[in-house]
């Protein structure tokens, strides 16, 4: 699998660019900022972008979105429960004001849904709790958290729409079930893995 991490922007957001070695078909999983980086990225790796998909709406990982998307003619997939506030960004214009505004999704994600990226297949996992449409992507070896799940953290969830217990249910039920060695690769900040989360992260002693 060929991987790219790129922190972008004020709100230093994890872009992943996520690759087949083999077709070089790519997809790009939330493009935060700086939509020039990331199409520099996605030319030096040689990727044909098949798909960009958001794991949740909030400005900081969608700020170079219409950039990303007129730059790769990819569809946009997210959570069909995130599409709405995809396109009313109440706070974009104070956060993020130079940014476009994003366009409407192409494809309306449920969970168990399946994305494949040459031969390398995604599972979607509804991941709820920092925001209502919130997705994690799975395949073996790896997971993308979006900001459900941080190295030794966990998504705020004291924005309009979040939901503290839904949260910890979605990484308990959804993400904790996960092997021990799943790289977690999260929405900022280093990656980890489930298991060091399982053991260590203070949030979840009282939700396992």
């Amino acid at each position: 699998m060929i991987l790219k991490k790129l922190e972008l922007g004020v709100f230093a957001a994890n872009c992943f660019i996520v690759g087949d070695e083999e077709t070089k078909e790519g997809m790009i999983i939330d493009p935060g900022a700086d939509g020039n980086a990331i199409l520099k990225s996605v030319k030096a790796l040689e990727l044909k972008i098949k798909m960009i998909v958001l794991t949740h709406s909030h400005v900081d990982h969608i700020g170079a979105l219409a950039e990303v998307k007129e730059g790769t003619g990819a569809p946009l997939a997210i959570h069909e429960q995130e599409a709405s506030s995809l396109r009313s960004q109440p706070f974009r214009m104070i956060m993020a004001p130079f940014s476009k505004r994003p366009p409407p999704a192409d494809i309306l994600l449920k969970d168990g849904d399946t994305l494949a990226v040459g031969k390398i297949s995604f599972k979607v996992l509804h991941t709820p709790g920092h925001t209502p449409g919130g997705i994690s992507l799975y395949t073996k070896g790896i997971v993308f958290t979006g900001d459900t799940l941080f190295n030794f953290g966990i998504g705020r969830a004291d924005f309009p729409g979040s939901n503290y217990e839904q949260e910890l249910e979605s990484i308990a039920e959804r993400l904790m079930t996960l092997p021990d060695n799943t790289v977690v690769c999260p929405g900022h900040g280093p990656d980890t893995t489930i298991g060091v989360e399982r053991r260590g992260n203070p949030f979840l002693n009282g939700a396992m």
